[in-house]
């Protein structure tokens, strides 16, 4: 009994020696545990990164410090001070504005240089037809047309006036020509007679009913005003697509889109974790959010798209102005000789309806005026067209405008992923990420672009009440571009209507045929081919993005005012 009791003391003897020492090694493992947990790191990883981005390494710890003077970046142990935050801030928004300039280069120089391009090829296009009319006609004119070239230099004049947005109206200034060669023509068809002012005056009055130069004045007004319109409007449309972009390029970045980038581009560095690149859905929320307003443009930028790239169909078809510029002095050749075959019948009627006029006492000429007006001009051969500084024809030119064009499409909506995927900022690894705290996946769900979808984005509070002005400025600008475009894609010129043209209900794009749809824009209406809207137009004006012409000064200023009435009642 004696022996099994002392068995039995030492059992337990032994087993409170084993609990005790058991106790001991889990009091010391977990002791060590929690002093490594509190041991700070070493940031020689976020120095070496630092200094690279060009920045001092004064005053940059060597290991963690306490974070509670952090404001962006999660609090805790950091590596980043203070000045740290803050220069890292100003990197964000500095890197942000460049991933952005660097993503639209494209779609810019695309814009500069295409107009640039097809501004060069239309005005050399119409230096060389003037050229040729001046080398043709002096060369079978003579003195005759060199004395009366002046009607001819201001043709060309005001036709390029009107391309590099002169206020010039087409229809009026093509039948003041036509009047004017009428005169000098009459004059020379009847030099045995003095006319007077009112004489000469009471003439143009019979031009339409007397035909003199046959169906050529219509038949060349038509084809003229509805090419140059096309051109003008096209090469407006491509100097604003430049313009928009290179504004909408220098985004405007708001200081809840700094913290977001700062979060998500470098509180990794803060966390001693450098190297970590963001998630890619964590990317596209603060991208999405930071470009919302410009995404809002896509809508209507594609828009504009779609109205240029119908222009340039037009501009390869029956609004080619290198089929209409070209063989001009031909087409004016044939009105000249047509008035010199019908002279007879001409002067008979306006002796008519004018009177008879007092001879001037000179004879006519012992050469008749015939024998000057008696040779035709054969067209160009395709090698002997002029070279233009554009180096290519029309039809290639556009073709390669238009390859350009479909491709800026759905530019502005597609810029955020654009730049999280090709900007070399994000990781692929969704496990290997930095998700805005730590390394690990993002779980938020990615919000979808523009400015009212991003009341729900996880990221950055975005005030959708209140768009960017310069982003809404540059929508009622290409508003008013695209209303332009599809007037000129119906042949007409919204700044100047006039019905007098025989059969035709439109005015300075009159003369479609052939399929071609023209409508009134001031003037009553009719179905148009592509519905045109004006209500955004003067609205446009007035937000400070006038095109070559516009409203008048007063209904640009009420249109201002109610405008800032309107923004402001939207704020509240």
């Amino acid at each position: 009994m004696t022996a099994m009791w002392r068995v039995r003391v030492v059992l337990c003897a032994v087993s409170v020696l084993l609990s005790s020492t058991s106790t001991s090694t889990a009091a010391s493992a977990a002791a060590a545990a929690a002093a490594e947990e509190g041991k700070a790191r070493s940031c020689s990883d976020v120095r070496q990164a630092y200094t690279a981005k060009g920045f001092s390494l004064v005053n940059v710890p060597h290991q963690e410090i306490s974070g509670e003077h952090l404001r962006v970046c999660p609090q805790g142990y950091t590596c980043c001070t203070s000045e740290m935050e803050d220069k890292l801030h100003q990197q964000s928004k500095q890197e942000f504005q460049n991933l952005v300039e660097k993503s639209s280069h494209e779609i810019r120089t695309t814009f500069v240089a295409r107009h640039k391009k097809f501004d060069e090829f239309f005005l050399e296009l119409l230096d060389n037809s003037e050229k040729s009319l001046n080398s043709m006609f002096t060369r079978t004119y003579g003195r005759l047309y060199m004395q009366n070239s002046e009607m001819f230099q201001d043709l060309f004049t005001e036709l390029k006036r009107y391309y590099t947005g002169g206020n010039v109206n087409l229809e009026e200034m093509l039948n003041d020509f036509w009047s004017r060669l009428l005169e000098r023509m009459f004059q020379l068809l009847n030099s045995q007679y003095h006319f007077t002012d009112d004489y000469l005056e009471c003439i143009s009055k019979y031009t339409d009913q007397l035909k003199p130069f046959g169906d050529v004045p219509k038949k060349l007004k038509a084809q003229v005003t509805r090419a140059f319109i096309a051109a003008r409007t096209f090469v407006q449309g491509l100097m604003v697509g430049r313009e928009v972009a290179n504004r909408v390029a220098k985004v405007n970045v708001a200081p809840a889109c700094v913290r977001a980038l700062t979060k998500m581009l470098y509180c990794s560095y803060c966390r001693s974790m450098p190297g970590l690149k963001p998630c890619q859905n964590y990317c596209h929320n603060v991208m999405r959010g930071c470009l919302a307003n410009q995404a809002d443009l896509d809508t209507e930028w594609n828009h504009f798209i779609d109205a240029m790239l119908l222009v340039a169909d037009r501009l390869q078809g029956p609004f080619n102005i290198e089929a209409v510029i070209e063989p001009v002095d031909i087409k004016i050749s044939e009105a000249i000789m047509a008035m010199q075959e019908n002279s007879m019948q001409v002067s008979a009627k306006v002796f008519q309806g004018c009177g008879q006029p007092k001879p001037s006492g000179i004879g006519r000429s012992v050469r008749g005026i015939a024998d000057v007006f008696n040779t035709r001009f054969k067209p160009y051969t395709p090698e002997e067209r002029p070279t233009t500084a554009a180096g290519t024809s029309l039809d290639r030119l556009v073709i390669d405008i238009k390859v350009k064009l479909k491709e800026s499409k759905r530019f502005w909506s597609n810029l955020s992923d654009e730049i999280c995927s090709r900007g070399n900022i994000t990781e692929s690894d969704d496990e290997q990420c930095w998700n805005s705290h730590a390394k690990g996946r993002y779980f938020p769900e990615v919000v979808k672009e523009g400015l009212t979808n991003q009341v729900n984005n996880p990221e950055m509070d975005v005030d959708i009440t209140r768009p960017d002005t310069l982003i809404r400025q540059q929508i009622m600008a290409l508003r008013v571009m695209t209303n332009k475009l599809k007037n000129a894609y119906n042949g007409n010129d919204i700044y100047f209507q006039d019905s007098s043209d025989e059969g035709s209900s439109s005015g300075s794009g009159s003369g479609c045929s052939d399929g071609c749809t023209t409508e009134f824009v001031y003037i009553g209406t009719e179905a148009p081919v592509i519905g045109v809207d004006r209500s955004d137009e003067r609205a446009a004006v007035a937000a400070g993005k006038s095109l070559a012409c516009g409203p008048s000064p007063l209904l640009v200023s009420i249109a201002l005012v109610l405008w800032l009435a309107a923004l402001q009642t939207q704020r509240r």
